[in-house]
């Protein structure tokens, strides 16, 4: 017995030290691109650190104080701040169902799946996700127009090329346990997904939808900047003529706003586990 135990470690062996050596040698390309990045790059570092940038530094910090506070230019900024979370709510509630309907044909639901739009699916899940959020506001602004509507539309798209590649991965990866034991007793695939497969998978699901609600309140307060209305949009008009008083007030709000977001997912979460 201990013999064969022995050779059965000997003949893993190879297989081992081959994985070692596929990992150092994908560190070490890793590192190599690191270097030739900062090789590559024209870094000012003296310039950056100077006296003369801390100087300037300072001068332009100092234009933000004493923001503006004002009551018309609160209630402004608050209107903003709840377009803004509006576009992040609605833009992440359509990517969520848009997502789990596209991570359905992208998945194999179980082994013997044959997944003919497998493919097809995640070809498509591929070219949603990588185009980002400002450059499908860019293009759905000619057809929507200015305002949230086309932000929230981007946040969308985009949204459910991520959703529906995690969303995917997590269907294939869950347990085909129950999921066998009801296709067994002759229940449909629409039953099995309702009965076996969703129920595993939903605190996951809504994990993932909460991670990607805190980032397209991020992204939702930039895609102002080309016009898709909320705060960036208010941000880019007052940063353009230099308000830096209002601008300092602006930046004041997307901070507490992206604090209560994220105080919020996170007690959604202690809640939901």
């Amino acid at each position: 017995m201990k013999r064969d135990d022995a050779l059965t470690a000997a003949a893993s062996l190879p297989g081992v030290m081959r994985s070692r050596l596929l990992g150092a040698l994908g560190l070490l390309a890793l590192l190599l691109l690191v270097v030739l990045s900062f090789w590559s790059l024209d870094l000012q570092w003296a310039q950056l650190f100077s006296g003369e940038s801390a100087s300037s530094m300072g001068r332009f910090l100092a234009e933000f104080f004493p923001p503006d506070f004002s009551p018309e230019f609160l209630k402004l900024v608050t209107w903003a701040s709840v377009e803004t979370l509006a576009m992040s709510s609605l833009g992440t509630a359509l990517a969520v169902a848009l997502g789990l309907l596209l991570a359905l044909p992208a998945a194999r639901l179980h082994r013997g799946d044959a997944a003919w739009g497998r493919r097809p699916a995640q070809w498509l899940l591929n070219a949603l996700r990588s185009i980002p959020e400002l450059v499908w506001a860019s293009l759905l602004l000619i057809s929507a127009g200015l305002g949230p509507f086309a932000g929230t539309l981007a946040l969308a798209v985009h949204t459910s090329g991520v959703l529906g590649r995690l969303f995917a991965s997590a269907i294939e990866s869950c347990p085909e346990g129950p999921g066998f034991a009801l296709r067994v007793q002759g229940a449909s695939s629409v039953r099995v997904f309702l009965y076996a497969t969703l129920p595993q998978l939903l605190p996951q699901l809504i994990s993932y939808s909460l991670y990607r609600w805190e980032n397209n309140i991020r992204a939702a307060a930039v895609l102002g900047l080309v016009g898709a209305g909320g705060l960036g949009q208010l941000l880019s008009f007052h940063m353009g003529l230099f308000h830096m008083n209002k601008t300092a007030t602006i930046l004041a709000a997307m901070l507490l706003l992206v604090a209560l977001v994220d105080w919020s997912s996170d007690r959604l979460r202690r809640a939901l586990s």
